[in-house]
């Protein structure tokens, strides 16, 4: 499958997605990110993108549009994403 953008261009920066969610067409991945607070405090933080994979003419191609019928499946994905992120930070914050 085709590469979206957003990932190719991460992969060039070395950032890989930390999880990915799929429900048929539709997906949703987890990134894990670097920020700086502004007394220069370097913090983690996460992301979801949701986007929904199709074919045309042979090639794979990606897109935030869903249709009618991937709106529950949408749902489930992000769930799953943010069940992931909330048990993951407990598990840090639990750690330290």
């Amino acid at each position: 499958m085709k590469q979206t953008n957003e990932v190719a261009t991460a992969t060039k920066k070395g950032n890989l997605p930390e999880k990915k969610f799929r429900a048929g067409a539709i997906s949703a991945t987890v990134w894990l990110n670097q920020g700086q607070r502004p007394t220069g405090e370097t913090v983690e933080y996460r992301t979801v993108s949701l986007e929904r994979s199709y074919q045309k003419e042979g090639t794979w191609h990606t897109t935030s549009s869903l249709r009618i019928n991937d709106v529950p499946k949408a749902e489930v994905v992000l769930k799953k994403a943010y069940e992931y992120i909330v048990l993951t930070e407990q598990t840090l914050f639990a750690s330290v």
